[in-house]
Formats: C-alpha cells, sequence, structure tokens
C-alpha cells in the first residue's frame, strides 16, 4: 500500500473533522450558556457546565461553585443544575434530600424553582442560538456594508480574454441603451436582462468623473462561479469559486443564464465543460443532479443543479451599513433559515420533496469542512446557520429537547401541577426513541442518498 498517497485523503479527513467540532462547540457552548446563565439569573445553582461528554480532560470550580468541564467526547454538552433528576445519585441525592429540608436550598434546584425560573431557563437554550444567529448575520452585513444605490461598480472580477473600458468607481446608468432599474426593482433580473445581449461584451452607460459616456464591459451576470455548495456536483469534481465556464458541449456561454438553462434542460445528462481557471482552460465532466429548493409562493419545486453560486461581472461598490440596519438583516436571515427549514420539513412529510434533504452528522461534518475550505467569512456565516437549525429544533415539542420541557411546563402552568413521575418516564422514553430515530434515518441518508 502506498501510505504516501494517503496522507492528501487522511488531510482532508483531518480537517472535516476539526471543522466540525470547532462548529458544533461553538453552537453548543452559546446553547448551553444560554441555560446556565438564565438559570444562575433566576436563582437555580448550576453545578456543572460541560462541553463534551465522557471523561473530564480539564476542570475547574469557580467562585459560585458551578465545575467547568471539558471532556473527551466533543459532540454536545450539558448544564448540570442542582436537584437534575437525570444526575441525582449518590452525593447528589443527599444533597436533595438536605435541600427537602430546607426551603432556602431547595429554591436552589431546579425542581424547586418557581415554574417561571425553570420555563425562562430551559427556554434560554435556544433563544441564544437565535441571538448569536442574529449578532452574527448584522456583523457581516455590517462588515461587508450594503451594496450603494445607484449601482457603482468596486472590484472587476477576471474573466478570461477580455479587454474593457469598464473601471472601478463607474456608476453604472444604463446597458445597452436601457436605463438601469432601482436595486430593490425585481426588473433587474427579469425584464431588464431580457433585453441585453448574451454576449461577451456590451455597452454600458456610466458617469465618470463626473461626465457621462458609453464604455464595453462584460456581459453583467457572466457565467462565473462566485461560490460553490458543499456536497454538490461541482464541489466533487473540484470546480472552485472564480472559475468561469466559457463553454458547455463545446458551445460557448456568456451568461449565467445560458449555463443555469443548459442544466436545467440536461435531465441530469453528463454535461462537458470547459472551465477557464487563472489562464489555463480545463475540462470537467459533470452530471447535474436534483435539488428541491424554495419556491417563492411558499412550496418547493425540484430542479436539476450543478451546484454553483453566479454573481454580478464585478463587486458591486458598497457603504456602511448601520447598527440598526444591520440587526434588522441579522433578524431577517435569521427568520428566513427558520422559515425554510420548517417549510422544507413540512414538504418533507407531505412527500412533496425527497427526505434525502436531511442531513446527520457526517452529512454535517463534510458540509462543515467543505464550507470552511472556501474561507472564513462563509464558515462564520454556516455557523450561524446551523446555531439557528439547533434552537429551532430544539423547540420542537419532543419530550428530552428543550420544547418538551416547555409543553410539561405549559401543563403545569394550566393544571398546577407537572405530570406524574410515571408519565414522565414514559414521556421522555418515547422522546428519546424519537431522537435516535431520526439520527439513525438521517445518518442513513449521508450513507445512501
Amino acid at each position: 500500500m502506498d501510505f504516501v498517497s494517503l496522507v492528501p485523503q487522511f488531510g482532508n479527513v483531518l480537517y472535516t473533522l476539526v471543522a466540525f467540532v470547532v462548529a458544533l462547540s461553538v453552537i453548543v457552548a452559546v446553547h448551553e450558556y444560554g441555560h446556565y446563565i438564565v438559570g444562575r439569573w433566576s436563582g437555580i445553582h448550576p453545578e456543572v457546565f460541560s462541553l463534551g461528554f465522557g471523561p473530564v480532560l480539564w476542570s475547574r470550580v469557580d467562585k459560585r461553585g458551578t465545575r467547568w468541564q471539558i471532556a473527551a467526547l466533543p459532540f454536545g454538552g450539558y448544564v448540570k443544575f442542582m436537584g437534575d433528576a437525570n444526575a441525582a445519585s449518590g452525593k447528589d441525592a443527599e444533597a436533595m434530600e438536605a435541600a427537602q429540608l430546607d426551603p432556602v436550598a431547595l429554591r436552589k434546584t431546579m425542581h424547586g424553582a418557581p415554574l417561571w425560573a425553570r420555563a425562562a431557563t430551559v427556554a434560554a437554550g435556544p433563544a441564544f442560538n437565535f441571538a448569536m444567529s442574529i449578532l452574527v448575520f448584522a456583523a457581516i452585513f455590517m462588515l461587508r456594508g450594503v451594496v450603494a444605490d445607484p449601482l457603482a461598480v468596486g472590484e472587476l472580477k477576471t474573466l478570461p480574454n477580455t479587454t474593457y473600458e469598464l473601471q472601478e468607481g463607474d456608476v453604472i446608468l444604463g446597458i445597452e441603451g436601457q436605463k438601469m432599474p432601482g436595486l430593490d426593482d425585481p426588473e433587474m433580473r427579469g425584464a431588464f436582462l431580457d433585453n441585453v445581449p448574451e454576449t461577451a461584451t456590451i455597452a454600458y452607460q456610466v458617469r465618470r468623473d463626473g461626465l457621462e459616456q458609453t464604455v464595453t464591459g462584460p456581459y453583467l451576470f457572466p457565467p462565473y462561479i462566485d461560490r460553490v455548495a458543499p456536497r454538490s456536483a461541482s464541489m466533487d469534481i473540484g470546480l472552485e469559486q472564480g472559475d468561469v465556464i466559457t463553454a458547455i458541449d463545446g458551445e460557448p456561454v456568456f451568461a449565467f443564464n445560458q449555463l443555469k438553462d443548459r442544466v436545467e434542460n440536461s435531465d441530469g445528462r453528463v454535461l462537458m465543460l470547459d472551465v477557464w481557471r487563472q489562464g489555463e482552460t480545463l475540462e470537467f465532466a459533470l452530471a447535474p443532479r436534483r435539488t428541491d429548493e424554495p419556491d417563492p409562493d411558499g412550496g418547493f419545486v425540484t430542479h436539476w443543479r450543478i451546484g454553483i453560486v453566479g454573481g454580478m461581472a464585478f463587486d458591486p461598490a458598497t457603504e456602511k451599513a448601520g447598527l440598526f440596519e444591520s440587526l434588522t438583516g441579522g433578524a431577517v436571515q435569521t427568520y428566513s433559515v427558520v422559515e425554510g427549514s420548517l417549510s422544507g420539513l413540512w414538504h418533507m412529510i407531505t412527500g412533496a420533496i425527497s427526505t434525502c434533504n436531511i442531513s446527520g452528522p457526517l452529512g454535517i461534518a463534510q458540509t462543515s469542512g467543505e464550507i470552511a475550505s472556501q474561507g472564513t467569512q462563509s464558515f462564520i456565516w454556516f455557523i450561524a446557520v446551523l446555531s439557528t437549525a439547533v434552537g429551532l429544533l430544539n423547540l420542537f415539542p419532543v419530550p428530552a429537547l428543550d420544547g418538551g420541557h416547555l409543553v410539561f411546563y405549559a401543563y403545569e402552568a394550566v393544571t398546577g401541577k407537572p405530570p406524574s413521575d410515571g408519565a414522565l418516564r414514559i414521556l421522555m422514553a418515547i422522546g428519546l426513541t424519537m431522537i435516535l430515530s431520526l439520527m439513525v434515518f438521517a445518518l442513513g441518508n449521508d450513507l445512501f442518498c
């Protein structure tokens, strides 16, 4: 066996594993810190804050008596509050007995705390996940800025065999004699582009140094790869950000829509792509895959896709985004992830789309590695998306999840008493069975879909 040839493969696996552990650890830490800090503020004593499970690698006890620890298996975490039933054994059981005799000590336990404190503590985990997502999205919006209106040229992208008169700083007034619509106008990608010839070079009407003039430039949306989707056909064959697809089956393409039309009409047939990469032309054989995508009307539509995202021939000039605008954008983006996740789940339940859209730990790990390879900002964005998904998942009314506990507390609020111990044991067993079944199903998707 050639062990040297295994080094790159081992490196990729290690990189993927590290990216997955980092992403998961950040999300778990935020989630559990939400439980911890709100529980502490509510008067419930947190005894252990653990990142990971299994043998403890490092720990320390703070001045409040909470043990902070890192365990060997970095695939989750927990906060153990005083009096937690699932951990009450030995000294914990003795502490519970003592607490029952002491009202002050009892108030510091999870079960002795008032209903509002328990509910707030449980809800805080998902809430912190959502808050983290909003803040991360907002920070990225502030860092990137917002596209200036009217549209102006930022940095021109490198495209093959072309010399253009279009320059950085040019304000786009029109294209091919048509007035440029506002950035919030849907005509930007609709009727406006329908009248622009799909050629390598087009005429731009610009304002430069206070003067209006007509200059040549690339087609506004060339077949340039701005981003490669993880676990996609393009990622699998090695297409990269910055590649330009110049021909399909020997026929030249100059516009991203030309590429999109050829892919959508391929019916999954293998396409031969000519790809320009940093002055070199490469050839790739690529088979589009069926992909379920959100529909503007709220449903899902199945298309043939190769897993790339295009963009304009230049990076638009940006202007600074304000704090309120960024936070609003972060909240809208978080809501969009929630809405898309719920819609996707519903359409899988009804059979409208494939259940292969559910990813398990292997799929999430692979996605983590592939997105991390695209840059720090993309990886941080992915962590925010995943944090939203984790927060949403934990709110599902399934026993053993935070949402299930909140349902129990709602029952207690209505009836004046919690569910019986026997009922809780049965419901928790059902909940754990459901969660384990879903994990096995998702793992099967990772292996066989």
